[in-house]
């Protein structure tokens, strides 16, 4: 076992069984706003490019493909802003009340831990991808393998030094410059700074 494995597994059990308390309120919270899913579930791929299922706190509507769609159709502005981020940063309709809540301070991430615990997952690493978006930024092939040349993590580079602020080929960019400079201590280091966005909620929306 590696080092990196074996720090991935004493992190994730430590932080699971200190907040397992607040990740009982979130739960609660998130049934009781809406009665919907406490969880979101999506297929992505991972290491080499195996699928695996990422497990997130839900924060949006049941319906948020749908609400997209129809709100990037009536806003040019929108369309753009998402075409460039693949996110809405000024306002996105999709996001429930206590969604907005959850993601400024990554909350919404902390199922991800148990990600990490099966092995999917690693704490630092590069940003669990869609298939789709390689599809739609043109990502050349020898790019998307690299970029899954590694386990994706919960945080990452770009997530600590310009978390949404940055558009999505610039976290293509940093995701590969942590490829290439990966070390333990390196790890550590955005660790400690996700820790000060999280409590900041700086660059989040």
């Amino acid at each position: 076992m590696s080092i990196k494995r074996l720090f991935d597994i004493v992190f994730s059990l430590t932080v699971i069984i200190f907040i397992s308390p607040i990740l009982l309120i979130i739960a609660l919270l998130i049934k009781f706003t809406d009665g919907g899913s406490i969880l979101f579930i999506q297929e992505r791929p991972g290491l080499n490019g195996r699928k695996f299922k990422l497990i997130k706190f839900r924060t949006m509507h049941p319906n948020s493909d749908e609400i997209l769609r129809n709100y990037l159709e009536k806003n040019p502005k929108a369309k753009e802003e998402w075409n460039k981020y693949r996110k809405l940063k000024t306002y996105d309709p999709r996001v429930t009340t206590i969604g907005k809540f959850l993601r400024k301070y990554s909350l919404d991430e902390l199922p991800q831990f148990l990600n990490v615990l099966k092995g999917d997952m690693s704490i630092v690493g590069p940003r669990p991808y869609i298939e789709e978006e390689f599809e739609e930024y043109n990502i050349p092939k020898e790019v998307q393998r690299k970029l899954l040349s590694v386990k994706p993590g919960i945080t990452g580079l770009w997530q600590v030094e310009k978390r949404n602020e940055s558009s999505f080929m610039e976290r293509v960019k940093m995701d590969l410059e942590y490829i290439e400079k990966q070390s333990f201590w390196l790890d550590l280091k955005i660790i400690l700074k996700t820790i000060w966005v999280m409590l900041t909620g700086k660059g989040a929306y």
